[in-house]
């Protein structure tokens, strides 16, 4: 499926009015980890070509609005939160959490001036310490509360960087399960030689035997089978779900992730790892344990991309395919199946928006939205390899707590021993 320029812009623009613009503005996006907004706080926000701005109030609500204050287009990053709303440092208007003007202080007392100001907003939830937007029509869908976002007694943490490139082509990425022996196994075993370290034990560098992908309620199960394996072999028998439009599920039994695919605008992405530590059996993990947040870095000083450990290597490939990927000039074989899949669900689902209907993986039944339970591999390394390996070899050694969470997770400390 090589793209027309028409296409490959249809499916990469992101901004209002866009066709791809308005599919996505039918789901729930995460813009910031709740830390991030204390109390009385702001920031700045860009999502899907729009600048707003994400404050808390002083009774604790959120609220998501148009940077710009309407008056003379100051920025609202700067505003003032109050009770219900915030209020413009330049002049003073206030403004609801709905967008609405409440006060002008330097109009006539009777005027009516500001019932007829209202700017733009958009409804924002907190679940699982990340903060989701909502900037579609209404009424909103509920937030699909997955699994990772609401399971007990585990630990999470939150990495995330800004990449300079277009959406799709890290969701391209997800479609591809191919890369895997080369970027992360052939690619990374050089990068060890290079490093002094073992390399010819690499499971991830084995040859691909059979790749499958199947369509499920909430997206594209995508399955793989390496050298020495069979159809009973966790990645074949369960797979990897991803999660439509813009989330992969990756893992295993001691730490799950979701890859979370913001888009910014054309070409910057907000990229999440939101990940929970599973810990090993009889320890428990208080609810209030603390969730870190940690950005992934995507190059060093020398401006040259970090590419020893698996998710530099990915943000290396993504980046370097240009700020948008051109795909007209591409040469797909077929191991490229499940890129082309992803390509006509999408064209399919803005389509059905078009049509007025609701796309795939919109829920508007709150009971079913409340625990959403997603595949899993559970044993595809033994549990001290994984825990081992995340400390060195996945964005999440990156984590200011990482070593913690490893002692606490494997029981060799106790969550009260660190806290003191």
């Amino acid at each position: 499926m090589v793209l027309s320029a028409e296409n490959n812009n249809r499916l990469t623009s992101v901004g209002p009015g866009t066709e791809m613009g308005e599919l996505l503005r039918r789901y729930w996006h995460p813009i910031a980890a709740e830390s991030e907004i204390g109390e009385r706080a702001t920031k700045k926000v860009r999502l899907l070509g729009e600048d707003l701005v994400l404050f808390r109030n002083r009774k604790g609500g959120l609220g998501l609005i148009e940077e710009r204050c309407p008056h003379r287009k100051v920025s609202l990053v700067y505003g003032i939160p109050e009770d219900d709303g915030i209020r413009c440092q330049y002049h003073g208007w206030c403004f609801r959490n709905d967008g609405q003007c409440t006060e002008q202080p330097n109009e006539p007392e009777n005027s009516t001036f500001k019932n007829r100001v209202k700017i733009t907003y958009y409804e924002v939830q907190a679940v699982g310490g990340l903060v989701f937007a909502y900037m579609g029509p209404k009424p909103a869908p509920e937030l699909p509360k997955f699994d990772l976002f609401v399971e007990d007694n585990v630990i999470r943490t939150i990495g995330y960087q800004v990449i300079p490139c277009n959406w799709l082509q890290i969701m391209e990425n997800s479609m591809d399960p191919t890369h895997l022996e080369w970027l992360h196994g052939r690619y990374f075993q050089h990068i060890f030689e290079k490093d002094g370290r073992p390399a010819s034990d690499w499971p991830i560098s084995k040859h691909h035997v059979k790749i499958g992908f199947d369509e499920f309620e909430y997206g594209i199960i995508k399955r793989r089978i390496l050298e020495g394996q069979t159809e009973e072999c966790e990645d074949w028998r369960i797979g990897h779900p991803v999660v439509f439009p813009t989330m992969l599920r990756v893992g295993d039994g001691g730490a799950h992730t979701f890859q979370i695919r913001v888009p910014v605008d054309d070409t910057h992405t907000l990229h999440f790892w939101y990940t929970c530590f599973v810990p090993k059996e009889g320890v428990e993990i208080p609810k209030d344990y603390p969730i870190s947040l940690y950005e992934c870095p995507l190059k060093d000083e020398n401006g040259e991309f970090i590419t020893d450990y698996i998710d530099g290597q990915d943000m290396m490939a993504w980046v370097t395919q240009g700020e948008i990927a051109d795909r007209t000039t591409e040469k797909l074989g077929t191991s490229d199946k499940g890129i082309i899949m992803y390509r006509k669900m999408l064209m399919n689902e803005m389509k059905r928006v078009q049509e007025g209907e609701d796309p795939k993986c919109v829920i508007r039944d709150y009971e079913k939205a409340q625990f959403i339970s997603l595949p899993q591999e559970e044993n595809k390394y033994d549990e001290g390899e994984l825990l081992t390996g995340v400390a060195k070899d996945w964005n999440t050694r990156y984590a200011p707590n990482i070593d913690e969470i490893i002692d606490i997770c494997k029981g060799r400390k106790k969550v009260e021993e660190i806290k003191n």
